[in-house]
């Protein structure tokens, strides 16, 4: 009889990564509590990101007024949004990396 065992520890493995998972909500512009966790930690590194964007859309100014009406810093608005933007259509962070450098 084989020896089935590593495939049904692998399959537990599955499982709960699939657990760990998320579920979606009704709101699609959710963020993501790993994505709360590295914007709330102020020892995260931060770079800049510098893009083009059409002023028609008049993002800066509607990024400055959301941050007079709730506080939230303006880097943290671009991350949110482009975070959960990325995530959406498939492209989540690596954060594993990040949580090794933590130790």
């Amino acid at each position: 009889m084989p020896n089935h065992s590593p495939y049904a520890r692998r399959l537990r493995e599955i499982a709960d990564a699939l657990d760990a998972e998320v579920q979606p909500t009704d709101d699609a512009l959710t963020p993501h509590p790993d994505t709360l966790e590295v914007i709330r930690n102020r020892h995260t590194k931060r770079g800049q990101l510098n893009h083009a964007v059409p002023e028609v859309l008049q993002l800066q100014r509607r990024i400055r007024r959301h941050n007079a009406d709730t506080g939230v810093p303006h880097g943290d608005i671009v991350a949110l949004a482009l975070d959960t933007w990325l995530r959406a259509k498939g492209y989540p962070p690596d954060l594993t990396s990040r949580k090794a450098e933590e130790r």
